[in-house]
């Protein structure tokens, strides 16, 4: 058996798990991920549809997103992979006036973070998203800063970057105990053997509450049921992804965007939320999200879809994530919660984390997990979920 001891066991190599990884290997710390299925990115990762916004309503978020947007934007640059990246901003269109209120008030919170985001005319829109229904639109908001990227090429360079830095990643090896002592964590246990660390970290997503109980700490994380399609390719026609934030009639709200190959890829939130983690396609989802496409974007009608399926969002009861230190178990680290958005915050966490561990959080890095405690009242509600 390879070496046993390490600074950081972190448990789950998905949208959190890998680029933490990254982030700790280059800050030379001893790092070993563990994960039950074969190869990275193989939980709820493969399920997200790209989307990458800063465009949040908490600090915290903003300043984590803003970050990880700084790295998924240079990365080809950097690094050399083609991730798909596009700089296609997000745009949410408005038709009704309570919406506008809403949107406008936020505005002052996003640009008070150093978000570069504004409210746009309806002829503006109407430029960057050719097409859209036209009746009763009274404008938007526009982030230009935004964009997308593919989740598989974007888990595997993050992946190979973390090797190549030294991380170790051991698959096909769900962990069965977290080892404790005195209250501090030790390491953790798995059908393989016992592995030691000072750190030991929960970003295993939909599965973080059953993970947290092997540490005897509660976490209110529960999944709840999303679908997502994508269409065959066509001539790229529009760049922003387009958010509707209207209620629906078995649907809170829609999103869509043209990614780097062409292919429309779609999602929506039901409502009522479907708890669980029933990963099977249904009947009525296709049908319903495009009714509301088509109706927004008419010329959308003649695309054919290739495919649908089903992820899981790990929620919390208002919407934020939980990326804590735990005082009832020293060592022990919660990266949970990300509410379906962990592909956009996982770069920036990683960093502010693996700084954290280290021992050497800038500022910045405190500011962006301040929002974050798992000790708060969960009475609020994240508002652009």
């Amino acid at each position: 058996m390879a070496e046993t001891k390490y600074d950081v066991i972190i448990i789950g190599a998905g949208s959190i798990g890998v680029p933490l990884a990254m982030a700790l290997a280059k800050a030379e710390l001893k790092t070993l991920v563990l994960d039950a299925a074969p190869s990275p990115g193989q939980g709820q990762n493969k399920c997200a549809i790209g989307g990458l916004r800063a465009t949040h309503s908490d600090g915290s978020k903003i300043k984590t997103c803003l970050r990880s947007l700084e790295i998924f934007s240079t990365w080809k640059e950097k690094h050399g992979d083609d991730i798909g990246w596009i700089k296609g901003g997000y745009l949410f269109p408005v038709y009704t006036e309570r919406d506008e209120a809403v949107l406008r008030d936020l505005l002052k919170v996003q640009k008070g973070f150093g978000l570069d985001i504004d409210w746009i005319p309806a002829e503006k829109v109407r430029a960057l998203v050719p097409g859209i229904a036209d009746k009763d639109l009274r404008g938007g908001t526009w982030s230009p800063g935004d964009g997308s990227a593919s989740p598989l090429l974007s888990i595997n360079a993050f992946y190979r970057r973390a090797v190549k830095l030294g991380a170790e990643f051991r698959f096909n090896e769900p962990v069965t105990e977290i080892l404790k002592e005195g209250g501090e964590v030790k390491g953790v246990r798995t059908a393989r053997g016992r592995y030691e660390a000072k750190w030991v970290v929960n970003a295993a997503g939909a599965q973080a509450a059953a993970v947290s109980d092997l540490a005897g700490v509660k976490v209110p994380v529960r999944p709840d049921c999303h679908e997502a399609g994508i269409t065959e390719p066509a001539g790229r026609f529009f760049d922003p992804m387009v958010v509707d934030i209207r209620p629906g009639d078995k649907s809170k709200n829609y999103y869509f965007y043209q990614n780097w190959e062409g292919q429309i890829v779609f999602c929506l939130t039901p409502q009522p939320p479907i708890w669980g983690d029933d990963r099977r396609s249904t009947s009525e989802f296709l049908p319903e999200i495009s009714r509301r496409m088509v109706s927004l974007m008419p010329n959308l009608a003649t695309l054919r879809v290739r495919r649908t399926w089903r992820g899981l969002y790990p929620m919390t009861p208002d919407g934020f994530p939980v990326v804590d230190f735990p005082a009832a178990l020293k060592g022990y680290v919660l990266a949970v919660g990300m509410c379906g958005q962990g592909f956009m915050l996982g770069p920036g966490l990683g960093e502010a984390l693996a700084a954290h561990l280290g021992g050497k959080p800038s500022a910045a890095d405190r500011e962006m997990l301040a929002g974050f405690k798992l000790e708060r009242s969960f009475a609020g509600q994240e508002k652009l979920k």
